[in-house]
């Protein structure tokens, strides 16, 4: 191809894009005006539409309008009638109170004219009380001060007297109410409790087969007695008593443990240092058994679950020691079953008393071992174990060491003495026996009024006879109970001392 050709191409083709370029515009042009004409048809359709709902709005705002100008006349309407009776009754009022106020003040004004005529007459009288107390000062010859302490002397005479009667009126009734119903629950709660009265006492004497074993038992200079009495810690005396060993000691456990050492050294026949040692542990170990067993089948007879083992093994303890000759772990088991059927009796808690009852010796276990009283000791070791408050505080009153707070604790003391006080179940040294009685006539005749006194009855009763000029009747009643509350701060006795005061008027004369 030429290159006039190639210039006539670029030309026609440059012509065709102008005429396409123009032919596309003019087309926009035309499609872009009717698009407008549209858009100014919608725009006008809208307009038209907007000003129709708005002509509705104001129509609807003027109805609500006028809806709430209706209502809220009315409304405005009745609270001024409201107001209007408020008003009248707000004066009604006013007018009641005004009224009310008149009469106080005339009341007031006669209250005061009374005032002063009570005041008056008031005064009148103290003068008339002056001119009488005058009179009688003179006529009497006796000062107001000395008249008062004469009629105070003799009121005071007269209230003792009537107070005397009133006590012993009060005691007598309440005594005969008190031991018919406690006649009733002790005999009902002893007679249900078959404990026997024969006191256990723990042997302390081992019968030998033959004399010749004194001396074995004794050994080469004495090597084989020092070896028991340093192992067991008690003594072992051998005397001139013909086939027996006597055992000394004050801990009733470390002799029974001694007794059976002892024992099965001379059934088996050797006896030297090694042999001992072998023997007290095997003992120690058997009483050891023997002692949880026993704490255990007393928990088993009483009824009683869920004591710790440590307390299981202090009662135990208890099987191997005495009080006045009373075994006291059989004591404790006849003292569980007696608070608990009372308590059952009573409507108390009775699973709460027959613990208690159970536990209230429990410091005996260890007393020889722990300064303080058997009662407080127990009490300490049931709540290191963790007890309940309330048995801990009837094991700690059974002894009156405290105050009895509750029915439960009384129970327990009451059936403590009612198992001391048994026949034959507790004894006493001569000693001691004598000293108390001594100390109970003692206590008697230290009162005034008292002429002679007299222990009875193994010292379960004192009777005391009275100067009749001295004491009267009444009186007779409050020196009873006095001798009774100072033999109770005074002494320790087992059950308790019936006191009894006699007072007798004789009249004598001679025919001649």
């Amino acid at each position: 191809m030429t290159g006039t050709a190639v210039i006539v191409v670029i030309i026609v083709g440059i012509v065709c894009l102008a005429a396409g370029y123009v032919l596309r515009r003019v087309v926009g042009e035309a499609k872009i005006s009717s698009a407008e004409q549209e858009a100014a048809k919608v725009v006008e359709e809208g307009r038209r539409q907007s000003e129709a709902l708005q002509r509705e709005a104001r129509l609807e705002v003027k109805e609500e309008l006028h809806k709430l100008r209706t209502e809220t006349e009315a409304d405005l309407k009745e609270r001024r009638a409201e107001l209007a009776q408020t008003e009248k009754r707000l004066l009604q009022k006013e007018e009641m109170l005004e009224e009310k106020q008149a009469e106080v003040a005339r009341r007031e004004q006669s209250v005061g004219d009374r005032e002063t005529h009570y005041r008056r007459l008031l005064e009148e009288a103290e003068a008339d009380r002056a001119e009488q107390k005058r009179l009688l000062e003179e006529v009497s010859g006796l000062t107001e001060p000395e008249a008062r302490e004469i009629l105070l002397k003799r009121a005071e005479g007269e209230i003792r007297h009537d107070m005397a009667k009133m006590v012993r009126q009060v005691e007598d009734e309440a005594k005969r109410e008190g031991d018919r119903r406690s006649r009733e629950v002790l005999s009902m709660a002893i007679q249900r409790t078959a404990a026997a009265h024969v006191a256990d006492t723990t042997v302390s004497v081992v019968a030998l087969p033959s004399d010749d074993m004194k001396g074995r038992i004794i050994g080469r200079e004495g090597r084989n007695i020092r070896t028991l009495e340093n192992l067991t810690g008690i003594d072992f005396i051998i005397d001139d008593t013909p086939e027996a060993v006597v055992l000394s000691g004050f801990d009733t456990v470390r002799r029974e443990i001694a007794r059976l050492t002892l024992a099965k050294l001379v059934v088996d026949g050797r006896i030297h240092p090694a042999k001992i040692e072998e023997m007290y542990g095997k003992a120690k170990e058997e009483v050891d058994k023997e002692i949880k067993e026993a704490g255990e089948q007393a928990t088993f007879d009483a009824d009683i679950h869920g004591l710790p083992p440590e307390l299981v093994r202090l009662l135990g303890r208890l099987r191997y020691r005495t009080s006045y000759g009373q075994n006291v772990l059989a004591h404790s088991l006849e003292v569980a079953h007696l608070a608990g059927m009372m308590a059952y009796e009573l409507g108390a808690n009775a699973k709460l008393a027959k613990r208690a009852g159970l536990l209230h010796d429990l410091g005996k276990a260890v007393d020889h071992e722990v300064e303080g009283s058997h009662a407080v000791i127990g009490a300490n070791l049931a709540r290191r174990y963790g007890e309940n408050e309330a048995v801990v505080h009837a094991v700690e009153a059974h002894h009156n060491d405290v105050e009895q707070q509750t029915v439960e604790a009384v129970l327990v003391a009451a059936a403590d003495a009612v198992s001391g006080a048994r026949p034959g179940a507790r004894r006493e040294t001569l000693e001691t026996y004598v000293k108390r009685l001594e100390s109970l006539e003692r206590i008697a005749e230290a009162k005034k009024g008292v002429d002679k006194s007299y222990a009875i009855q193994a010292g379960r009763e004192i009777r005391v006879m009275v100067k009749p000029e001295e004491v009267d009747d009444d009186m007779a009643a409050l020196l009873c109970r006095e001798i009774a509350r100072d033999i109770e701060q005074e002494l320790d006795y087992p059950g308790q001392i019936r006191v009894t005061v006699i007072r007798e008027s004789r009249a004598v004369d001679y025919a001649k």
